[in-house]
């Protein structure tokens, strides 16, 4: 069964238990969308509203865009878990004679390589998120701008766990200039988007205790 078909009894029961995956991967892509998702119920809230006629294309807009990135974060979910299955077994190959050695160093140089793959684009579809989460918190409908709030803090916790997920693979690569390439990639974007992100929550909570 796909990790996005279970129900949250399911899949939270699965996350807690032993087994590898869904790990903090799948659980950031889970986080994010549920962040994405609350931007999206902002825009839903403002359209068609009279006092927001003005903003009305732009929350359309926000809400094609929110539902192509669930979409993309559900799938994530499971291409984290997909990428972890053949990193996993490199772990386990057998190196006992130079040959056997040579022949593992370079699977898991191949699956370290994957494994940073998915995290880095939840990284990117947080970002994403995050340009628009701003815009539903600047133009949507005040009744719910605590959702916003909560919508660019649920996404920053997603792309600062994705990126720990980034930088415990990196941390293994011999390949140190790949390795180096995801690190910057990742910092450049927690670097830019963490604050923005702090940035929305403030305005919000202003707005709430103002």
């Amino acid at each position: 069964m796909s990790f996005s078909d279970m129900t949250l009894a399911e899949f939270t029961s699965r996350l807690a238990s032993g087994d590898a995956v869904p790990g903090g991967g799948g659980a950031s892509a889970l986080v994010g969308c549920l962040g994405t998702c609350l931007g999206s119920m902002v825009a839903h809230l403002t359209v068609g509203k009279k006092k927001y006629a003005e903003v009305q294309e732009d929350m359309e807009a926000l809400i094609q865009k929110t539902l192509a990135l669930r979409e993309e974060l559900l799938a994530l979910i499971d291409r984290d878990a997909e990428m972890f299955a053949p990193l996993s077994k490199t772990y386990s190959m057998p190196r006992s004679t130079p040959e056997e050695t040579a022949e593992r160093d370079e699977a898991m140089k191949e699956a370290l390589k994957d494994a940073c793959q998915v995290p880095l684009q939840i990284m990117e579809k947080m970002c994403a998120a995050l340009d628009l989460i701003r815009t539903a918190a600047e133009k949507g409908s005040t009744l719910a701008v605590s959702d916003a709030g909560d919508a660019a803090a649920f996404c920053k916790a997603a792309l600062q766990a994705a990126s720990l997920n980034v930088f415990i693979n990196t941390k293994l690569m011999k390949d140190r200039a790949a390795a180096e390439d995801y690190n910057e990639r990742a910092n450049r974007m927690l670097q830019e988007y963490a604050p923005k992100a702090e940035r929305i929550f403030h305005q919000v909570l202003g707005q709430l205790q103002g």
